[in-house]
């Protein structure tokens, strides 16, 4: 904190000295009929000017610097427009026409490598998602982004946590192979992750290795998730969700100045509930009954037109009743859909708390951003859970021994450069320093009860108790440049240095019930030092505005790591494993045509892997041992159409191919090595494909009300679940559909998802326990804005 304090006051003494040449921007924000567009959105990109149009219309920036500039405009009912602009000395005005939504594409902006940016021009694989079409998708989980993007698939083990892939490269562990950032700040683990999505703005699926400018654990790509911050305008939102299976979600938001041009507050909160889908034929109740609250808060000060700072805040408290509803098998989970029979049942509690403050410098030589955040995860079981899954008293699992343990928190700190907004340079460079440290607790009991013979255990009544204290920290220095050869040609180059510390605490226990635990292996530790270079290469070919080429090389990593203590004595503890890296090779084309009215991008990649990280899960307590086994090949293709042919018809089509083996693979298996060379990756189906067509009838008048209907086709290719490949679920197809009313400021909306009741397995664990996806829901959305 003394560090952010002193760069905070040098940024304050900075933006005291007087530019010699500023400039005052106006302009008038018109339709393509020259009627004022009153609330439209303007902002120029990568500063802190920001404002909303008036009710003729008009909108005012001032003091800007001398320079070149992109102006984003946006309004509701109108297509998105990215605007380069030159501005010079004296005052200035300019003129934006933006045409109506239902007639053109969005032109949307990223900020995919640090920087923002139109979305068209950056030189890497990248899936967007406007607030529109998340909302036009229904998106209330990430888990629900499966094949929205090209070669993505998102599934749920059962515990409301979404483990995601992109490629080929999938999440084995708490580390996630998939990068997830929420307002700019990591989502360290599984444990801190928040997947419940709020009041977003858009959305980001950056894909392919992203380590030079993300770092660890981006090997598969990155989620980036920007949420809607408040501005000078009073706005807000309200939305109530009902459906089968007792669903309902309850939503409202409010973004309002405190004191105009200077301090805003945004505040949105959902509650969601539902009864469940599973029913526990063992006391015949509903089994994952639960429910939750997600919480995001902001306060934002604007000190200066150059320097801003916010304060964010985040809480999601989770309860479910009836974690892990897992057959014994596919076979199982198949032949009597979404039933259980478990006897020991109860609460899980899951409450994360997220706290971040950025302070953004939009200076005239250089913009400065410091992100400073942290995070705790607080997630147990009330009572034992059911750890063989079946109603007799075998294994339970116990991690409920007060709040001092399974607390996991995680403090980040990044300081990022960036060339300013204004530079008319051919160089623009990005440079950034990264820190973390991590501490997880965990303490975790596994009971044999009674029947533990049937599990194959000598004897019963008895608690083994692994205690793991896991403390991670790291650091990071990169940096990237593009640099401008011509005005048909960039490049692009970056490098990151990655240093990690890890040190593992191990203590054993034996209890048998009723009496005091004995220490069977005293407390122990081990340490590890990874490091890390993930450098970066790519060439851009402009051919037209609405045209561009590129090819790039991109390299990644996984964190390596030391192996947990579980009750397995083969499975010795304290082993280091190092980290797993990807080569990734692409070549992509990105292209708008026809005025905008259709956008076909197209890419093909080649990753290759090694130190392939090969997970082995211990049961019963479900720790993961991670080996570096293998060598994995990836490679395949990727399409994305979007088209609006007529006026209020809409078509976008994403497909993906993937074609992810090992190129070596040796496990252990009963105490001989067994060779899988070949063999497929897990939780990679080989084809993902999506299609949502959507027609928009205009009504017209002053709320301007549409009837809207809209269907969508998802299909997901064979997939596999364990190394082996004899777990398998094969190719199906899911049906969503909505219908409704929409207006200016209200929606009324009927809709179904999995029509046809397609069962399908979404997530099997190696040892067969398998979790369904969900069952034909249905419902009406009803909601407003201002």
């Amino acid at each position: 904190m003394k560090t952010i304090f002193t760069l905070l006051v040098l940024l304050l003494l900075a933006v005291t000295v007087k530019s010699q040449t500023r400039t005052n921007l106006s302009g008038t924000v018109t339709d393509d009929k020259a009627q004022a567009i009153a609330g439209a959105s303007v902002y120029l990109l990568n500063t802190n000017y920001h404002t909303i149009a008036d009710k003729n219309g008009k909108f005012a920036f001032r003091n800007v610097d001398a320079g070149t500039y992109t102006l984003h405009i946006s309004a509701v009912g109108y297509a998105a427009r990215n605007q380069e602009i030159k501005v010079g000395n004296g005052n200035q005005a300019i003129d934006i026409r933006l045409k109506d939504a239902a007639n053109q594409l969005d032109e949307v902006t990223v900020t995919a490598q640090k920087q923002e940016e139109d979305a068209q021009r950056v030189p890497i694989s990248i899936s967007t998602l406007t607030a529109k079409q998340i909302r036009d998708y229904r998106l209330w989980d990430l888990k629900d982004l499966t094949a929205i993007a090209p070669n993505l698939n998102s599934a749920g083990p059962g515990d409301n946590r979404t483990v995601s892939g992109i490629r080929g490269i999938v999440t084995t562990s708490y580390d996630p192979a998939v990068a997830t950032y929420v307002d700019g700040v990591n989502q360290y683990g599984l444990d801190t992750y928040i997947p419940q999505l709020l009041d977003v703005e858009r959305i980001e699926v950056l894909r392919g290795p992203q380590g030079t400018l993300y770092g660890r654990n981006a090997t598969g790509g990155v989620i980036n998730i920007i949420t809607k911050q408040p501005s000078n305008t009073l706005s807000g939102f309200a939305g109530l969700d009902f459906g089968n299976y007792g669903q309902q979600r309850y939503t409202l938001g409010l973004r309002a100045p405190l004191i105009k041009d200077k301090l805003f507050l945004g505040v949105a909160g959902v509650y969601s509930g539902f009864d469940g889908f599973y029913t526990n034929t063992f006391n015949n109740t509903h089994f994952d009954k639960q429910h939750f609250f997600l919480g995001n808060y902001y306060l934002k000060f604007l000190a200066t037109s150059k320097l801003a700072l916010t304060l964010n805040i985040k809480n999601y408290n989770n309860r479910n009743n009836g974690a892990f509803p897992l057959a014994g098998s596919p076979a199982d989970a198949l032949k009597d859909p979404f039933k259980v029979d478990q006897n020991a049942t109860t609460t899980m509690i899951d409450n994360i708390f997220q706290s971040s403050l950025a302070i953004s410098y939009a200076g005239r030589n250089f913009n400065f951003t410091s992100q400073s955040s942290y995070q705790v995860n607080n997630r147990y079981y009330t009572t034992p859970i059911d750890g063989d899954f079946s109603a007799i008293d075998g294994i339970s699992i116990i991690n409920n021994y007060g709040g001092d343990w399974n607390k996991v928190k995680t403090g980040i700190q990044e300081f990022r450069f960036t060339s300013p907004a204004s530079s008319t340079a051919a160089l623009k460079w990005t440079a950034g320093a990264y820190g973390f440290y991590h501490y997880a607790p965990n303490r975790q009991g596994t009971h044999f009860g009674a029947d533990a013979a049937a599990v194959g255990s000598p004897m019963t009544d008895f608690t083994s108790i692994n205690t793991n204290t896991d403390r991670n920290l790291g650091v990071a220095v990169y940096g990237q440049a593009t640099y401008t050869i011509s005005p048909e040609f960039d490049i692009t180059a970056g490098l990151r240095y990655d240093h990690e510390h890890k040190k593992e605490n191990i203590l054993g226990e034996f209890q048998p019930d009723g009496q005091v635990a004995v220490v069977t292996r005293s407390d122990t530790s081990s340490k590890a030092n990874f490091n890390a270079f993930s450098p970066k290469l790519s060439v851009a070919y402009h051919l037209s505005a609405n045209n561009n080429l590129y090819a790039n090389y991109s390299r990644g990593f996984r964190a390596g790591g030391i192996t947990e203590l579980g009750s397995d004595p083969s499975q010795p503890p304290l082993y280091t494993f190092k980290p797993e890296y990807s080569n990734n090779y692409e070549i992509g084309s990105k292209n708008n045509f026809l005025d905008n009215k259709l956008r076909v991008n197209v890419t093909a990649f080649y990753t290759r892997v090694t130190n392939a990280q090969v997970p082995t899960l211990v049961l019963p307590d479900a720790i993961t041992i991670t080996k570096n086994a293998g060598k994995l090949s990836s490679k395949g293709a990727e399409l994305e159409l979007s088209a609006t042919p007529v006026k209020g018809l809409a078509f976008d089509y994403n497909f993906g191919y993937t074609h992810a083996r090992y190129t070596s693979l040796e496990v252990g298996n009963n105490g001989q090595i067994v060779d899988l060379k070949g063999n497929r990756q897990i939780y990679t189906p080989d084809i993902t494909s999506m299609l949502a067509v959507q027609y928009g009838y205009d009504l017209g008048g002053p709320q301007k009300v549409k009837l809207v209907a809209r269907g969508e086709w998802r299909y997901l290719g064979d997939q596999y679940f364990d190394l082996a490949n004899q777990i398998e679920q094969k190719a199906y197809s899911k049906f969503n559909a909505r219908l409704g009313v929409d207006t200016k400021n209200f929606s009324l909306f009927f809709w179904e998802s999995n029509i046809a009741n397609k069962k399908y397995i979404d997530y099997a664990y190696d040892f067969g326990a398998s979790h369904l996806g969900n069952p034909r829901t249905y419902g009406v959305s009803l909601s407003t804005s201002f």
